[in-house]
């Protein structure tokens, strides 16, 4: 294992610390507790936006606290979730008397320990709720899409979420707005090499040279095969025709577009692969109406992509052109 850490017990608290070091003006951690918190407080009362998971995935969880996005991030050991009294502390530190909605993805640590956490900030007199992202069509049919993982589709929506509560809508209406948001994002992703765990220093899964793993999950898990490499548009259309058939799209439909990387695939390649996206896109007359090209949601050093589509209407698509402003993510207001 070459990886430039010190002990690997400490990798997370270590990067955590460096991020902080490097944009003490916009974020903070709790003294005790392992969250990180938006400094630059809107001036007006607003839903609070919270977010956590594992780490291992940066930019996410904690790049996407922030102006338009989130407002605080619980994280957890690698790929493993915070535990529940963080996320409880982290709500009760950004609530501002409107609520506090928890955006986060479908899994079971993570589902546990934010509800026991909803429970406990619900004590205190604080109103919660929450949206989940399930967006990962590999991982469970479209009839049992309630079992499905989230994946590079949680950007999206605390993109939709964080802009609603920026615009201060109250917390039933953003509830609403991004569940929707949720509901309509498909994504789908291929891996060629596996990511490392600093504390095993062990591969997490095996591929051959010549082999890439489809619907692969960002902690490494298994996908719904093993093929052997293609080409990059052989690739994105394969991954293309699985998500369009999904929800379904269809000719007329306008939808926002994330490409992207799992932490070890070249900009260069992500590029080629958005080039064909477009191409597909065009041949079945779907609107783009944004796209996002590069790595927001990663797996350490993991080889390999993946493409996500959310169907947008006006309400979703003018929260996803709105203005964000995080270390890891910034966008000028698109509407204007």
């Amino acid at each position: 294992m070459k990886k430039f850490i010190n002990d690997p017990t400490k990798v997370v608290d270590e990067s955590l610390q460096g991020y902080v070091d490097a944009y003490p003006d916009v974020v903070e951690v709790l003294p005790d507790a392992r969250v990180l918190i938006r400094k630059n407080k809107p001036s007006n009362p607003k839903v609070g936006v919270i977010t956590g998971g594992g780490s291992g995935h940066k930019p996410a969880f904690l790049g996407y606290v922030g102006q338009g996005l989130c407002d605080a991030a619980a994280i957890g050991e690698i790929f493993a979730a915070p535990p529940a009294d963080w996320i409880y502390k982290g709500i009760k530190k950004i609530d501002m008397g409107r609520g506090v909605i928890c955006l986060y993805g479908n899994f079971s640590g993570d589902i546990m320990n934010f509800r026991m956490a909803k429970t406990l900030a619900e004590v205190d007199g604080i109103e919660v709720e929450e949206v989940i992202a399930k967006d990962d069509i590999a991982s469970s049919p479209r009839e049992n899409i309630e079992n499905r993982r989230a994946v590079a589709g949680e950007v999206i929506m605390w993109k939709v979420g964080g802009a609603a509560a920026a615009e201060g809508m109250n917390i039933k209406e953003i509830k609403e707005v991004t569940s929707r948001a949720v509901l309509n994002t498909r994504s789908f992703g291929v891996g060629t090499f596996p990511c490392i765990i600093p504390a095993t220093g062990k591969p997490s899964f095996k591929l051959e040279d010549n082999e890439m793993e489809f619907g692969i999950g960002h902690h490494g898990e298994p996908g719904i095969k093993k093929v052997q490499m293609k080409t990059a548009d052989d690739t994105t259309a394969e991954l293309m025709g699985y998500i369009l058939e999904d929800l379904p799209f269809k000719n007329g439909d306008t939808v926002s577009v994330l490409i992207n990387g799992l932490g070890a695939t070249p900009l260069q390649e992500l590029f080629i692969v958005n080039r064909k996206v477009t191409e597909i896109l065009e041949k079945y007359k779907i609107k783009k109406l944004i796209t996002y090209v590069g790595e927001y949601f990663t797996s350490l050093e993991m080889a390999g992509f993946s493409i996500t589509l959310t169907k947008v209407d006006q309400e979703i698509s003018r929260l996803i052109l709105a203005k964000a402003d995080s270390p890891m993510f910034k966008q000028f207001d698109l509407n204007k």
